[in-house]
């Protein structure tokens, strides 16, 4: 039967989750993550994926991945140290500098092994971290694993910023010192002060580490949120996704030649994990291609996304401060959120709810993630659905 003690723990958790409306359901898609999915034969417009461009079901991202897939098998068959490293890989990250205009790029596995790796390959326990206090679950988790002292800063709040690493700096007891931040905060949308980080970083010779995951593709026609401020030759680490507007799998960091050279003997997840699929690596190629040749994706998903937020605005639903696509609906309550959630799929909207631990307690919401696939009409299909529960549950009148 198994360990009693872990059955006892298991049982008592999952059920008191389950009573606090934190138990999250995992639904299961028939067929592509599109602009319209099907669940459970139900189709439902889809606001709640990550594939900003409409890149995932891309024909030519599609047609590269067979043809690379033919060419060089389903897996690159080893670890990038040993020989996994394809020329497929290589061309991949010269594609990514020349994007992200820095000297060098590296390729993980995903996004979250890319901050598992990067941040302790340079950082140590005799240093110290100021991390932004809404930082991705990835940040934490890496910057936990470096043993680096993280001092947590209030968030987007250069003053704090300031007066945390005077005082890391003045007090003389770390070699050297990292600020690292999103660029766009996923659950609330809103952008890095990257301005005033950097003037922050200057004044204290600060390491600087932006986690671009949701700006990749979005900001800076497409570039990112570093490229978006002009400050390319400022950022030590930029951070990047495969898997969001990109629409493939997989993570990278863009740098100088040293830091990438170092990574490579370095970074834990590149040392010791499979290399990326070489269909992955052409499918992630061909985004960027894409994205080189024209702005006419982004261009849609910032116009589909100013679109849905004025209209939930003016419906009355607290939307917060979002400067991007992402569009949250702050309902509070965390079974109201879920309840929220539920009845916008009874009705064809697949929005999820997002709740604690994934945000702070009492800050329950709605995520609504526009692509650039979705027409007008899906909108104001959905914007009708949110008229009517949401009067429904009295979150708006």
């Amino acid at each position: 039967m198994g360990s009693k003690a872990l059955q006892k723990y298991l049982t008592e958790n999952l059920n008191d989750l389950k009573s606090k409306g934190l138990y999250n359901e995992i639904n299961i898609l028939q067929g592509a993550n599109g602009p319209i999915i099907k669940i459970d034969g139900k189709e439902l417009i889809n606001l709640s994926s990550n594939n900003y461009l409409g890149l995932a079901t891309n024909e030519r991202l599609i047609n590269a991945c067979i043809e690379a897939t033919k060419k060089y098998g389903a897996g690159a068959g080893a670890v990038r140290t040993i020989n996994g490293t394809l020329d497929i890989h290589r061309e991949l990250e010269e594609k990514i500098a020349e994007f992200k205009h820095t000297e060098a790029a590296i390729a993980f596995q995903s996004g979250f092994n890319c901050n598992a790796g990067a941040i302790s390959a340079v950082m140590s326990k005799k240093d110290a971290i100021l991390s932004d206090a809404l930082n991705h679950a990835s940040i934490i988790d890496g910057c936990r694993l470096s043993g680096a002292k993280i001092i947590r800063y209030e968030h987007n709040d250069m003053e704090d910023l300031r007066k945390q690493a005077k005082a890391a700096k003045e007090s003389g007891l770390y070699e050297k010192i990292m600020v690292i931040s999103d660029g766009v905060f996923s659950m609330d949308g809103d952008v890095v002060d990257l301005p005033g980080m950097v003037k922050v970083a200057e004044e204290f010779d600060l390491i600087t580490y932006i986690d671009d995951a949701h700006g990749s593709g979005v900001m800076g026609n497409g570039a990112g949120t570093v490229k978006h401020f002009g400050l390319s030759d400022k950022i030590d680490f930029q951070i990047g996704t495969l898997s969001k507007a990109i629409g493939v799998v997989g993570g990278y960091v863009a740098g100088s030649k040293d830091l990438i050279d170092w990574l490579k003997v370095r970074a834990r997840p590149f040392l010791f994990s499979t290399s990326l699929t070489p269909g992955a690596a052409a499918a992630a190629m061909e985004s960027f291609n894409i994205m080189s040749e024209s702005t006419e994706l982004v261009d849609k998903v910032w116009e589909n996304g100013k679109y849905l937020k004025a209209e939930l605005k003016k419906l009355g639903f607290n939307i917060g401060h979002s400067e991007t696509p992402i569009t949250p609906c702050i309902i509070g309550d965390e079974k109201l959120t879920q309840e929220f959630s539920k009845r916008l799929y009874e009705e064809g909207v697949y929005a999820k709810s997002i709740v604690f631990p994934t945000v702070p307690l009492g800050t329950g919401r709605v995520r609504n993630m526009p692509t650039a696939a979705h027409t007008k009409e899906m909108l104001d299909d959905a914007i009708a659905i949110y008229t009517k529960v949401g009067k429904e549950l009295g979150v708006i009148k």
